[in-house]
Formats: structure tokens, sequence, C-alpha cells
């Protein structure tokens, strides 16, 4: 019993630094990074659809992404989507692919992002807080229902202390990593 809540804790803070980590990847550094426009959806046939799922995205040059549908009467779709997906990109078309330039960051929006950075992280470092409160609470009503000793209980906490700790060093860790992109590009 006390197992699976430490495997259930361990999935949950898991989860919580991945979906962490997905969302800065969305955050542009002036690099173009293909991730960055992977899930802008496109109307396909009366259907919303990933831009990934409709096309092959590249990244011929270090400020260029490329986006070849595989049915060229989706270009002008797929360049409204973009366009309309706030993230500040302007696309052409040379007749047979969307070419996405990425601009340079100012030093002020470099900062912005820095900022916005810190905030995503810290929003993963509260659910991974949130799923070692949840935990822990579960513990202490497995000790009471269960019948469990408060030693074992004891034991069960620090290690779920221990899990906070190690994805809380994980983010970070990908919190720097990821200013240190931003502001060194």
């Amino acid at each position: 019993m006390i197992k699976d809540a430490l495997n259930d804790c361990q999935s949950r803070m898991d989860s919580a630094v991945k979906h962490t980590h997905q969302e800065l990847v969305k955050i542009r550094t002036g690099r173009a990074n293909p991730e960055l426009v992977e899930g802008i959806q496109v109307e396909y046939y009366g259907t919303k659809m990933p831009l990934n799922q409709v096309s092959t995205i590249t990244v011929p040059e270090p400020r260029l992404i490329s986006v070849q549908p595989f049915e060229k009467n989706l270009i002008p779709v797929i360049e409204k989507a973009i366009m309309e997906s706030n993230l500040g990109l302007t696309p052409s078309n040379n007749g047979t692919s969307v070419l996405i330039p990425i601009p340079q960051l100012s030093e002020e929006r470099r900062r912005d992002l820095t900022k916005v950075v810190h905030q995503m992280v810290e929003e993963g470092r509260i659910a991974v807080r949130n799923v070692r409160r949840d935990v822990i609470h579960h513990l202490k009503s497995m000790m009471k229902e269960d019948h469990i000793s408060e030693d074992e209980i004891k034991r069960a906490e620090d290690e779920v202390q221990k899990l906070t700790d190690t994805h809380i060093e994980q983010l970070n860790q990908i919190q720097s990593a990821k200013e240190e992109e931003i502001l060194n590009f």
C-alpha cells in the first residue's frame, strides 16, 4: 500500500516536471525550434489538426523554420494559423512551403521571457509540492484506516520528501538552462 502511494507520487511528480518542460520549450529564444510551431492547430478538411500532422517541419537555418505541407492547398491555411497563434511570427511562402523567419530578441524582451520562465517553473514547483501534500495526507489516512505503524509512515514521508527535493532540483536545472538559453543566444 505504501509502495503504491510512493509509485503514484513518483509518476505524478514526473508528470509535473515533464509538463513544465514542455511548456518551456514553447518559449521563443531567438533560435528556430520546430517545437515552437508543432502544436499550432490547422483546419484540415473541417477538422482541427496539429501542424506536425499535416506537414513536415524542418530547421534549414538557425533562424528559419520551414513547414512543408503534405498538400499545397494548405499553405494559406497554415500561414493564417501561424499569424493567429500570437507567437509574434510572420510567415511567408515560396509556393511549396511556408517559411517562418525567427527575429532577434531585444534585451527587454529577453528579461520579460526570463520572468515568464520563472513563473512557469514556479507553477511546476507548486504542482510538485501539491503532489507531496496529497500523498502525505493519503499516508496519514492509511495509518488510521489500515493500522500501519507510525514508523513506517514516517519513513514513507521521508521518501516523499526526497522525491520532492529531487523533482524541485530538476525544475531548478531546467529553469537555469532555459534562462541561459534566452539570455545568451
